[in-house]
This record gives structure tokens, sequence and C-alpha cells, in this order.
């Protein structure tokens, strides 16, 4: 999952002019106590003290936590972490003090990362610090992941609460990471405020709004979250190299749309997506959804063009692949979801309580919640760009260079 697909991005949405209706923000990079706000003391030392060269030394260490095989350890692993994290931090809190409407954070949305471990190619999990800070000002977050895997690391991190509702539309079965189930719904005060929809194969755009529209339609209805989390991970794709679903960038962008018509604070972040140009494709797409900017089927001269070819057009053509998800098999997961949610109590609500102050509370932090201005671009690796979307600005996300 290379940082590199970031650039692409930041590139076609510039060539674009998207950048224009955004405001383009430049976050604080998480600190240590940003981060162990979910993550372990031991785990986020780990990361800031291990480099590959020293990595040979510590292997009981590097098993413990997780850096192998599909989470490798690289340099500068830390600052990564750092730079991912403070983008959906900032975010959040720009959306607490309603200074924009749509936040997003392109490079964020690792969702598979535990409080001590990481996994998937994630290290340190921003959707779980993001909402963390959204419950400071928000009584209910619904949590909507997109991703063809599972997002088993949210799920978990508020498995047993009311305030945060998980929903997940994932490949199900011999794949990564494994979890899951139509089963698994919670535990305690959080049964029944884990969703799962399970899938297989090559589900299309048509089969995919018959579940999730009326599926998130009760969720929004019943639920009432004042905040919502989108993980857009681009590997739910047709023609992703890991992923397995069949959906063009209109059948993926549909949910977009769907939150942005409730009027709720809403943040899009990353994800998966491991063929890089249509993730270029599919984020820019969905910003401009956001900002409301329409977009011309030509891709526009980049510094990536040649990515685009042979047909440089922004759509592409789903493939003719088998949909293995039967009418019969999604009707039964569907009504079995529709029935657990009319099961549910009413809106659970919160008591008062005392808001703690948030990360830009620091007269020292906030010159870095100020926009970017064009000519001061000098593409720092810290650079975040911004979405806007209905009244108000939003945040955009990290950028990285390899």
């Amino acid at each position: 999952m290379k940082p590199h697909r970031m650039r692409m991005v930041h590139e076609l949405l510039i060539a674009y002019g998207v950048h224009e209706k955004l405001q383009v923000m430049q976050p604080p990079r998480a600190t240590e106590r940003d981060l162990t706000r979910f993550h372990s003391d031991d785990y986020i030392e780990f990361l800031k003290r291990i480099t590959p060269e020293t990595a040979q030394k510590q292997m009981d260490q590097l098993q413990r936590f997780g850096l192998f095989e599909d989470s490798p350890c690289f340099d500068d692993i830390y600052r990564f972490c750092q730079i991912s994290a403070g983008g959906s931090l900032a975010g959040a809190a720009r959306l607490n003090r309603g200074f924009c409407d749509v936040a997003i954070n392109w490079s964020g949305g690792l969702h598979h990362a535990k409080k001590s471990e990481a996994s998937g190619f994630c290290y340190v999990n921003d959707c779980v610090l993001a909402i963390l800070e959204l419950l400071k000002h928000h009584a209910r977050v619904l949590y909507c992941d997109i991703d063809v895997h599972h997002g088993d690391g949210v799920e978990e991190a508020f498995y047993t609460t009311d305030r945060v509702m998980t929903c997940s539309f994932h490949k199900f079965g011999n794949f990564f990471p494994g979890t899951g189930d139509v089963r698994d719904i919670g535990h305690g005060p959080g049964r029944h405020y884990a969703l799962n929809f399970p899938l297989q194969d090559g589900i299309d755009d048509e089969c995919y709004r018959e579940i999730f529209v009326p599926i998130m339609s009760r969720v929004m209805d019943w639920y009432q979250p004042t905040a919502v989390v989108l993980q857009c991970g681009a590997d739910s794709l047709s023609g992703d190299r890991l992923g397995c679903f069949n959906l063009s960038l209109d059948g993926h962008a549909q949910c977009v749309r769907f939150f942005q018509k409730y009027g709720v604070q809403l943040m899009l972040l990353g994800g998966g997506g491991y063929t890089i140009r249509n993730v270029a494709r599919c984020w820019t797409y969905e910003t401009a959804i956001a900002a409301g900017v329409p977009l011309d089927d030509a891709i526009p001269y980049n510094p990536y063009f040649e990515y685009y070819g042979p047909d440089f057009r922004l759509h592409t053509r789903p493939s003719n692949m088998e949909n293995l998800n039967t009418p019969s098999y999604l009707h039964r997961i569907m009504v079995q979801l529709l029935e657990s949610l009319r099961s549910l109590p009413h809106t659970p609500s919160v008591p008062y309580h005392h808001v703690p102050e948030d990360i830009v509370s620091d007269p020292l932090l906030r010159k870095f919640m100020e926009p970017i201005r064009g000519d001061d671009d000098d593409d720092d690796d810290d650079e975040v760009g911004g979405g806007g979307g209905g009244g108000g600005g939003s945040l955009e996300s990290s950028d990285w260079d390899d």
C-alpha cells in the first residue's frame, strides 16, 4: 500500500482544478499522547525506536507487535504513523469546531491496526483515533466501511459500546482478516451495534446498491448519528490487484452520495487499494463529489498521465467476472440484519459530561490548522489537502513521497 498513491491523487485533483474548491490544510503530526489515546504505551514506544537496521535483533518484539509479513518494518515508520493519524485527528477536530462539513484524509482509513498490534499494512488506527475525537462533541458516531476487507480493528475497538455503531460490507470466507461474520453483532452495551454484511466475489453496482441503501437507511433513521466516518477503501473496485469485487467508480461513490444527503458531519478516509491508477481515479472522483465539482471523463494532463492509459478516462468499465452473490443469499443476509435492527431499543443517549480539550486547543498548534496558500506549496512531506462540502471547508489527506 504505497503512499505514492497520495501524490497521484493530489496531482489529479490539481489537474482537474478541484483543489480550487477545497481548503488545503496542514495539521500537526500526531503526538505520542494523541496515539496512546487508543494504542498501548509500549506499542507506540516500540514504533518510535524500531528501524530496519535494528529489526533483526528484536524478532520477539516484532512478533509480539505484529511487524512482520503483511506489516513489515520500514524507514521512518513512526513518522508515517504520525502524519497519517494527524490528518484524521485534525479533520475530526475541525468537524467538532464546525469549521467544515466534510473532512477528508485519503492517507487514513488504516482500519486493521489493533491496540497493541500492527495488521494488514496498518500500524496506527487513525479511524479509531478520529472517532474518539468526534465523541468529545457527538453523542453517536457511525463508522461505515466499504473496503473489500473487514474493518476488524475499528469494530474491535468499539465492540462493547453503543456510542459508536460499526457497519462493514466486505468479502468473507477464506480472505483476510477472516472476521466479520453476520453473527458478530457486538457485546454487552454494544450488542447489536456492530453490523456485518459478508459478501462473495464479484458483487456489482446494482447488487451493492440494493443492499447498501436499505440497510444504511435503516441505520441512519434509527441510530441518528450526528457524525459519520466513511472508510472508502478502493480495493472494492473492479480490477483491484488484491480485491475481488466488481464495483465501478459510480458504484463505489454512491456511498459518499448516500451520506451527503443526510447533512451530517462527514469524514472520508482512505484505506486499501492496490491498483494505484484506479485508487487515484476513485478518491479524486469522491473528493469532487464532496466538493460539488463535476468532472470530465477525459483525464487532464498531469505528471502521472501515462498511468491512466490506454484510454485516459476517469471512469473504467467493470469486468465480466461472475457475481457469486445470488439474490437469495443477499436477501437472506439483508433480512437477518434488518430484523436485528428492528429489535434494537430507542436511539441511545449520553448524559451531560465535561468535554475534554481537543488537539488544536494549544495555540502553538493552531497555525497548523490554517489553509495552505498555493504560493507556499513546497511539496512538504507533511502536506495535507482539503475537500469541501456543503457550506464548509474540509481537510484532505496527508501526503507522503516514496
